[in-house]
């Protein structure tokens, strides 16, 4: 039986599909470019790939060369050709040995320098800041350790990855609960996040600027939003960033900056942490009336919720340290901007949130008083209901609109 012939348009579809998918990794702007590699371990991994990917070219040419010469060569030509059997190479000695030989060669090869290359990438330079990197649902935690002293206690810091240029930054790779994958492809490699144990990665940023990374292994519903950020800058301005990073907080004066200093003290503490702040109804000279750091009563299951998150605080895995909440650039796991992504904005660099004009031109506080008035609603963090008691994430505490504008307040001057 004779099929019906293809129509023009069932041969044109194919062929613009696969152009549209080729030119999608044709982009110029794209910040996560395997094959743009800019640190010195992303640099030695692409030499390492690129030979592999010539040789697996020219492999590819051969081989399906060969397959479209012998199919034309030997196509039959008539009903009479269909019934005679094709001439046997088996027993042709220097055919199968040549064909078993050869890829046994190249792939030995292969193999020898990727288990170089995978050796040297996993030494630790002498002269590196060691970083301890945390992958939560769904963000990540960096605790950095700059006197050397084991413990990773100087700075505590979410989403932003802050390092200076032209240093060796060891990174200690770990999870709290499922498998993450911790990658920012111009600067290296992945490496995978795991449970009970823990994974060197070194990185070095030879330019100022941001290198943008994902968590590269699926951990669950705001997997594609758990985003990395690495933010170069000069050895000066890291040291100064560093410093501040150590400071205590200071508590607000301005009146809204009170009452937000008491919704945090009520709502946010249970699990998120300002290291130094104080008890806002204990404050002597407290603007406002003497009020409980006891959180609101909401339905049973936010309480509910709420204790498990106490619990995982207590163990390690609660969520984003917000002492110096305004020197970064995203929350939310990164997935939103903190600061507006505007030229001007960016220009300001860490110290964006340092001055009045700085915070007014660049704070993005649309999304950030969306985030307080439902947090489920902008990122996917609950399996069930909103607010089931096995949920993860933020919940809705049902904030009114006068107890957001308080918050944001207070939450500005956590500089």
């Amino acid at each position: 039986m004779i099929g019906k012939a293809r129509s023009p348009l069932a041969r044109i579809v194919p062929l613009a599909l696969g152009i549209v998918v080729f030119a999608a990794g044709c982009a110029s702007n794209a910040p996560q470019d395997t094959l743009d590699p800019a640190g010195p371990q992303a640099k030695q991994i692409d030499n390492l790939i690129m030979p592999v990917f010539g040789v697996a070219g020219i492999v590819f040419v051969l081989i399906l060369g060969g397959a479209v010469w012998v199919g034309l060569k030997f196509k039959a030509k008539d009903d009479d050709d269909f019934n005679e059997f094709p001439d046997q190479v088996h027993g042709h000695f220097a055919l199968e040995i040549g064909w078993t030989i050869v890829p046994a060669v190249i792939l030995a090869l292969v193999g020898i320098f990727t288990v170089i290359t995978i050796f040297d990438l996993a030494k630790k330079p002498a002269d590196a800041i060691t970083v301890e990197v945390t992958g939560q649902q769904w963000w990540w935690q960096y605790r950095y350790d700059l006197n050397n002293d084991g413990s990773f206690d100087e700075i505590v810091t979410a989403n932003d990855l802050v390092i200076p240029t032209g240093r060796n930054i060891a990174l200690r790779i770990r999870s709290n609960d499922v498998i993450h994958s911790w990658w920012a492809p111009r600067l290296a490699g992945k490496m995978d996040a795991v449970p009970g144990r823990t994974h060197p990665l070194t990185i070095k940023a030879p330019e100022a600027g941001e290198y943008i990374g994902q968590c590269a292994e699926f951990c669950g519903l705001s997997h594609a939003e758990m985003r990395i950020k690495v933010v170069a800058v000069s050895p000066e301005e890291f040291d100064a960033w560093a410093e501040a990073q150590q400071a205590p907080v200071e508590n607000p004066t301005d009146e809204a900056a009170i009452e937000g200093w008491k919704i945090f003290a009520g709502t946010c503490t249970s699990c998120h942490t300002v290291r130094g702040m104080n008890d806002p109804g204990a404050v002597e000279g407290d603007a406002g009336p003497e009020t409980s750091t006891t959180p609101f009563e909401y339905p049973e299951a936010k309480n509910q919720l709420a204790n498990k998150l106490a619990r995982q605080l207590d163990q390690g895995t609660g969520l984003p340290d917000l002492t110096h909440f305004m020197s970064r650039s995203t929350f939310a796991g990164a997935k939103f901007d903190l600061r507006k992504n505007t030229d001007a904005c960016n220009a300001l660099g860490l110290n964006w949130a340092t001055t009045d004009d700085g915070l007014a031109k660049c704070l993005n506080r649309a999304d950030l008083e969306a985030w307080l008035r439902d947090a489920p609603s902008m990122k996917a963090m609950h399996p069930g209901e909103t607010m089931a008691p096995d949920s993860r994430g933020m919940p809705n505490f049902d904030l009114t609109e006068e107890q957001i504008d308080q918050l944001v307040a207070y939450l500005i001057t956590l500089k």
